[in-house]
């Protein structure tokens, strides 16, 4: 019944439901979901925020200006790290960048410039592939796993890659993942930072 209260409209990305189906080709996966949009602040539709448990709102509303911070700091990193300016990745997003928060029930993949990622602190299931083969992420309780998106492989112009990766389920128990991405503004163009494309 509570997450009967948060669903995804038929034709909307935002609530509790199964992915939104975009294409006939498009691979159906069984997914069961609740994503939000937690930035632009002013753009967040708080009727689908569920209300039990009764903390649930405050918590995120507090977790997201921080993991935003954080990815903040991190693009700078980056950038310094390839002698660009510190605003060449974060720039790219506009003002206005959009933040979502997934709080996942199955395998999944993303997109994304970041992806920071709480894993489930008992139930291993994040997968990378390395060196051709699927390797398991270790589990570390109260670490976040940041894990870099096609945007900011684009904007780095491959330097920075998006590792393939997937979840997998485990028998006994549930996983659950809480997964908060950004991506640039709706109508923004993103592409290579300039200093990064040689002839």
């Amino acid at each position: 019944e509570e997450k009967l209260k948060n669903s995804r409209a038929a034709n909307e990305v935002e609530g509790y439901g199964h992915d939104l189906i975009v294409s006939e080709r498009q691979v159906l996966d069984w997914t069961t979901r609740l994503f939000l949009r937690v930035c632009p602040e002013n753009e967040r539709n708080l009727n689908l925020w569920p209300e039990n448990p009764h903390n649930f709102r405050d918590i995120l509303h507090a977790y997201s200006p921080n993991v935003k911070q954080m990815m903040d700091l991190l693009f700078k990193a980056m950038a310094k790290s390839l002698d660009l300016d510190k605003n060449s990745f974060s720039g790219q997003f506009g003002d206005n960048p959009v933040m979502q928060v997934r709080f996942n029930f199955y395998p999944h993949s993303d997109r994304s410039g970041v992806t920071v990622l709480l894993q489930d602190e008992e139930v291993e299931g994040l997968q990378i592939v390395k060196d051709g083969a699927w390797i398991t992420v270790p589990l570390i309780p109260r670490a976040l796993v940041v894990n870099l998106g096609n945007q900011m492989q684009i904007m780095s112009n491959r330097i920075f890659n998006s590792p393939v990766h997937k979840a997998v389920t485990n028998t006994d128990k549930p996983r659950i993942s809480v997964a908060m991405s950004n991506e640039a503004e709706v109508d923004k163009e993103i592409g290579p930072v300039e200093a990064l494309i040689d002839d």
